[in-house]
């Protein structure tokens, strides 16, 4: 995994969010948080992380979106971090499933058939409507095709072996109008997990959404 500090002002708090798939630090950039530091992991060809960059910090409050929500329960957070709220956000623990995630059928199609061309396609599916999907462009990730290919092809491959959960969340949203993990598989999973849900009318990429639950400007 790879990270990046949004901000980095030496408080006592940190908010650590998990991005999805094909993320990096960009299209979070802009977002202000007070009284928070504000760490972005994203990139999950290893879950491997340097925990210690983490020692300084009294409160954590992990937020994780998409894929995120599968590696931040999987990347064997130490037990010792003072994590104090855990929330996920249109994703589930079982990102390859038929059941509780992305369909495999439709993950190993999306995977097999990777180009910019299809990258645009589930981008704008990502993003719902035509206005959040020229908002995303103006701040989108700067990765190459390649490299979210390798990224995507490591989380399959994870998926099937990984199965402990080092995560008890304490909630999640749904977003009733993603077009990317169905909203009736979040539910299915959250229900498996015993995790209160919250529902809204969001896609799967939502800055409405991200900024209420990072609690950013």
């Amino acid at each position: 995994m790879r990270h990046h500090f949004i901000q980095n002002n030496n408080h006592s708090t940190l908010t650590l969010l998990f991005a999805g798939w094909g993320m990096d630090e960009h299209p979070f950039a802009h977002y202000q948080l007070k009284e928070s530091d504000f760490l972005v992991i994203y990139d999950y060809r290893t879950l491997a992380f340097d925990w210690s960059l983490l020692a300084k910090y009294e409160a954590i409050h992990v937020v994780a979106w998409s894929m995120g929500v599968w590696a931040a329960a999987h990347c064997g957070t130490p037990s010792t971090l003072p994590v104090k709220s855990r929330t996920a956000i249109n994703g589930t623990p079982w990102p390859v499933d038929d059941n509780y995630g992305i369909a495999e059928a439709i993950f190993n199609g999306t995977l097999a058939g990777l180009n910019a061309a299809t990258l645009r396609k589930f981008q704008l599916r990502m993003c719902g409507k035509a206005d959040n999907f020229r908002h995303f462009e103006s701040i989108a990730p700067q990765r190459s095709v390649e490299e979210l290919k390798e990224e995507l092809a490591a989380i399959g491959k994870a998926c099937g072996e990984l199965t402990q959960q080092s995560f008890a969340w304490d909630r999640a949203y749904v977003g009733e109008n993603d077009l990317i993990f169905s909203p009736a598989n979040q539910n299915n999973a959250w229900e498996r997990c015993g995790v209160a849900t919250t529902c809204g009318e969001a896609a799967h990429y939502d800055e409405t959404v991200f900024k209420n639950y990072l609690k950013a400007i």
